[in-house]
C-alpha cells in the first residue's frame, strides 16, 4: 500500500513536468509568429526587425542581449502589435474639375463670361433706351463738333481766342445747317400744289401704260388696286389721327433734342480738353494710360469719317441733283438736299434717297424720264462707291461693308433714323480704339519681359510700337 502512492506521485510528477514542457514550446512557438508578423509589417513599411532576431527558437534571454547592441545602447522600440490582415486604404477620389473635360471646361468659362457681358448690354441698352433723346443728342453733338473742330483750331492758330472762335464757328455752322432746313421746307411748300397735279397726271399715264403693256394688266384690275387703297386709308383713320397728334409730341421732342445739341456743341467746341481730361480720371489708373493713348485716335477716326462723308455726300447732291433737275423733274433741288441728308446712312441712304428721286421722276414725267434719272442715280453711285470713299476716306474709316450694313440694321432697329446715322461712326472708333489698345499691349508685354539672352534671343521677333500719327 505505501508503493502505489509513491508511483502515482512519480508520474503525477512526469505529467506535470510534460505539460510544462508543451506549454513553453507553445509559447514559443506562438512568440516566434508573433515576429515573423512584425517582420512582414515592418518589410511592408520600410522597416525591420531590431538587429536580426532570431527566430530559430533561441532562449528569449538572449533577445535583449542582443537587442540592446544597436550601436548607442537606446533600449529598442516595442514591436508594432501584429495584425492579421493589412487594409488597404481607400483610394483618393480625383478633384471634380480634373474629372470634367477640358475642352467642356474652356466653354463653360467662355459661356458664364459672354452671359455677364451679355447681361452689362442688355442693361446698358435699357438705360440708354430710357434717355434716348438725350443719348442721340450728345451724339449729334459729337458729330457736329467733330466736323467744326478744325475750324476752331483754324482760329485759334490765327491768334483768335477761344471764346470768340468758339461762338464764331458755332454760330456760323447752326447758321448754315437752319438756312438748308429752311430751304428744304420752303421749297416743299411752294411746288406741293403744283406737285400734286403732277402726281395725279403721272398716276394717269402710268395706268395707260400699263394698260398697253405686256404685261396684260387689266382696268379692273387697277380700279380693284385703287378700291383697296382707299379703303385701307379710310379702315385707319383712326390710327392716321392718333399719328397726327402723336406728331405734336414728336415735334416738342424734336426740339428739346435740337436744343441740347446745340449746347453741348458750345461746350465740346469750347472746353472739350478739359472735359476729355475729366473723363480720364474716371478710368482705373492702370488702364489709363492706354485709354489716354486711344482717345485722340478715336477723335481723328470720328473727325476724317465726318468730314470725308459730308464731302462725298456733297458730291453726290450735286450731281445727282444736277442731272434730275436737266431731266425737268419738279422739286430737284429739295430731292438734291435730301439726297444730301441721306448719304449720312452708309448703303440704306443712297438707295432711298435715289430711289425717292427715280419715283418723283416716274410719277411726274414719266417711265423714259424715270429711267434716265434711275442711270443718272447709279453712275453717280458707283463713282461715289469706288472712287470716291476711297480716296476722300482713305484708311481713316476702315469698316468691312458686311459690318455697315448689320450697324445700319441694328442702329435703326434700336434707335431709329438716329441710330442708323450714328451706327457707323460708332463701330468706325470702335475698331480703331480696339486695334490700338491690342497694339499697346503687346507693347507693354514685350517692354516688362525679361531681356531674352543667348540664343533664346534670335527666336524673339521684334513689336513694332503703335505710331503716334493718325491713320492715313
Amino acid at each position: 500500500m505505501s508503493r502505489v502512492p509513491g508511483w502515482l506521485g512519480r508520474l503525477g510528477a512526469g505529467l506535470t513536468e510534460m505539460g510544462d514542457r508543451l506549454n513553453a514550446r507553445r509559447a514559443q512557438a506562438e512568440k516566434d509568429d508573433d515576429f515573423d508578423g512584425g517582420d512582414d509589417f515592418g518589410r511592408g513599411y520600410g522597416l525591420g526587425r531590431s538587429n536580426g532576431t532570431d527566430r530559430g527558437g533561441k532562449d528569449s534571454a538572449d533577445a535583449p542581449a542582443a537587442s540592446t547592441a544597436n550601436g548607442n545602447g537606446t533600449p529598442p522600440q516595442p514591436p508594432s502589435p501584429p495584425s492579421d490582415t493589412l487594409v488597404a486604404a481607400p483610394a483618393a477620389r480625383p478633384d471634380p474639375a480634373a474629372a470634367v473635360p477640358w475642352g467642356m471646361r474652356v466653354a463653360a468659362e467662355a459661356g458664364w463670361r459672354l452671359l455677364v457681358l451679355a447681361g452689362t448690354v442688355w442693361v446698358l441698352m435699357r438705360v440708354i433706351s430710357a434717355v434716348q433723346l438725350v443719348v442721340l443728342a450728345f451724339v449729334a453733338a459729337l458729330l457736329i463738333t467733330a466736323l467744326l473742330q478744325p475750324t476752331v483750331a483754324r482760329l485759334r492758330r490765327y491768334g483768335v481766342p477761344r471764346g470768340l472762335a468758339t461762338a464764331l464757328t458755332a454760330t456760323l455752322g447752326f447758321v448754315v445747317m437752319g438756312l438748308v432746313g429752311w430751304f428744304v421746307v420752303w421749297q416743299v411748300m411752294e411746288n406741293i400744289d403744283n406737285l400734286s397735279d403732277q402726281i395725279q397726271d403721272g398716276i394717269d399715264e402710268l395706268q395707260r401704260w400699263l394698260l398697253n403693256s405686256p404685261f396684260h394688266v387689266t382696268e379692273d384690275q387697277i380700279k380693284d388696286i385703287a378700291k383697296s387703297l382707299r379703303e385701307a386709308v379710310g379702315a385707319n383713320t383712326d390710327e392716321i389721327t392718333s399719328a397726327g397728334l402723336e406728331g405734336v409730341t414728336v415735334i416738342v421732342e424734336a426740339l428739346t433734342g435740337i436744343l441740347l445739341t446745340m449746347f453741348s456743341t458750345l461746350f465740346l467746341l469750347y472746353d472739350g480738353k478739359r472735359i476729355w481730361q475729366w473723363t480720364l480720371k474716371l478710368v482705373p489708373a492702370a488702364a489709363r494710360p492706354g485709354v489716354a493713348g486711344a482717345g485722340p485716335r478715336a477723335w481723328r477716326t470720328l473727325t476724317a469719317y465726318v468730314r470725308g462723308t459730308v464731302i462725298v455726300a456733297l458730291i453726290d447732291a450735286i450731281f445727282i441733283g444736277l442731272g434730275i433737275f436737266f431731266l425737268d423733274v419738279p422739286m430737284a433741288v429739295p430731292l438734291a438736299v435730301f439726297i444730301f441728308l441721306f448719304a449720312f446712312i452708309p448703303l440704306v441712304g443712297a438707295v432711298v434717297s435715289g430711289a425717292l428721286a427715280v419715283v418723283v421722276a416716274l410719277v411726274t414725267q414719266g417711265v423714259f424720264t424715270a429711267v434716265m434719272a434711275l442711270l443718272v442715280v447709279l453712275a453717280v453711285q458707283q463713282i461715289e462707291g469706288h472712287i470716291l470713299q476711297p480716296f476722300i476716306l482713305g484708311r481713316a474709316v476702315r469698316v468691312h461693308p458686311l459690318a455697315v450694313v448689320l450697324s445700319v440694321a441694328a442702329g435703326g432697329m434700336v434707335a431709329g433714323i438716329g441710330g442708323a446715322v450714328v451706327a457707323v461712326p460708332l463701330v468706325a472708333v470702335t475698331n480703331t480704339v480696339v486695334g490700338y489698345l491690342r497694339s499697346y499691349s503687346q507693347e507693354r508685354a514685350l517692354r516688362t519681359s525679361p531681356v531674352p539672352r543667348g540664343a533664346t534671343a534670335t527666336g524673339v521677333a521684334p513689336v513694332q510700337p503703335p505710331s503716334d500719327t493718325s491713320p492715313s
